[in-house]
C-alpha cells in the first residue's frame, strides 16, 4: 500500500483535496515520504484534470452555444485554481517579482521569499489566467471534445516538467523556510522514471480516448517541452538553480504552452 500513501501525499500537499481524519492517520507522514511523492505529481495532474475536464465538458453541454466555450473556459480555470490553492499561480507572481524586480542573484532571491505580491508578480499572473481562458475558449471555438482533450493533456504533462527541473538544476531556496526543499534535495532516476510511466499512460489514455489527430497532440507537446527548456535556461542563468516558486512557475508556463501548441497547431491544420 506504500505506492497509495505516497500518492495521496501528493494529493494533500498539491491540491485542497482532503486527505485529513483516519485517512490521514493511515497514509502517515515523514519527509522521506513527502520527497518519494513527487514521483506522483503526473498522477495528481490526472485528478486535477478530471475535475476540470468533466465541469468543463459539462459546461459546454449545458450552455448556449455560442458562448459555451468562453463560460466554460472561464469556470474551468476557475476551478482549476480553487482545487489547487493557486498553488502553482503563486510561485509564478512570486518568480515573476524576483526575476522582474532585480537583476541580481541574491535580491531576486530575497524579493521572491516575500510574500506580498508587487506589480510584476500580479501583471504575471493575470495575462496568464486571461492567455489560459482566451486560448481554452478559442480550442473550444473548433471543438468541444479538443478543449476537453486539450485540458486533460496539460494538467497531466505540465506537471512532469517541473520534476526535470528537480533532477537538472540544483535548490537555492530558503531550506530553513522552503515547503519545496524536502521534495527538492534529489529526485532519483527511479522516481524519474515512474513519474515519466505515469505520464505516458496517463497521455496515452487521453490519445485514445479523445479523437485528436495526433498532430495536434504533437504541436501541444512540443510546446510545452519548449516552455520547459526555456525555464531551465532562464532559471539556471539568472539564479544558478531553483526555488520551490520556480517549480510553480514552470508548471504554469508549461501548460500555457501546451495550450498555445495546441491551438497553433489547429490553426495550421484549417489552412
Amino acid at each position: 500500500m506504500t505506492p497509495l500513501r505516497h500518492f495521496l501525499i501528493a494529493l494533500q500537499f498539491f491540491t485542497r483535496i482532503p486527505v485529513t481524519g483516519r485517512l490521514a492517520q493511515w497514509v502517515g507522514f515523514s519527509l522521506e515520504m513527502l520527497r518519494a511523492s513527487a514521483a506522483y505529481l503526473p498522477l495528481v495532474g490526472v485528478v486535477v484534470g478530471a475535475v476540470v475536464t468533466l465541469l468543463t465538458a459539462a459546461l459546454l453541454a449545458l450552455l448556449p452555444t455560442a458562448y459555451a466555450p468562453l463560460a466554460a473556459a472561464v469556470l474551468g480555470t476557475a476551478a482549476s485554481v480553487w482545487i489547487t490553492g493557486a498553488f502553482h499561480e503563486d510561485g509564478l507572481a512570486d518568480v515573476a517579482d524576483g526575476l522582474g524586480g532585480s537583476y541580481d542573484r541574491e535580491r531576486a532571491l530575497i524579493i521572491m521569499k516575500d510574500s506580498r505580491v508587487g506589480a510584476f508578480g500580479a501583471i504575471a499572473v493575470v495575462l496568464a489566467l486571461l492567455a489560459k481562458v482566451a486560448l481554452l475558449a478559442l480550442i473550444g471555438s473548433v471543438s468541444s471534445v479538443g478543449m476537453c482533450a486539450a485540458l486533460m493533456g496539460a494538467h497531466v504533462v505540465s506537471r512532469m516538467w517541473p520534476l526535470l527541473v528537480i533532477r537538472l538544476l540544483p535548490h537555492v531556496g530558503d531550506d530553513a523556510g522552503s515547503k519545496s526543499k524536502p521534495l527538492a534535495d534529489q529526485i532519483s532516476i527511479q522516481s524519474l522514471a515512474l513519474a515519466a510511466l505515469f505520464c505516458d499512460l496517463a497521455l496515452g489514455l487521453s490519445v485514445w480516448f479523445f479523437p485528436v489527430p495526433w498532430e495536434v497532440w504533437a504541436a501541444a507537446l512540443v510546446g510545452s517541452a519548449i516552455a520547459f527548456w526555456r525555464a531551465w535556461r532562464l532559471f539556471s542563468r539568472r539564479l544558478q538553480g531553483f526555488t520551490g516558486d520556480c517549480l510553480g512557475t514552470t508548471q504554469q508556463v508549461c501548460e500555457l504552452a501546451f495550450y498555445l501548441g495546441w491551438a497553433l497547431a489547429l490553426g495550421w491544420a484549417a489552412r
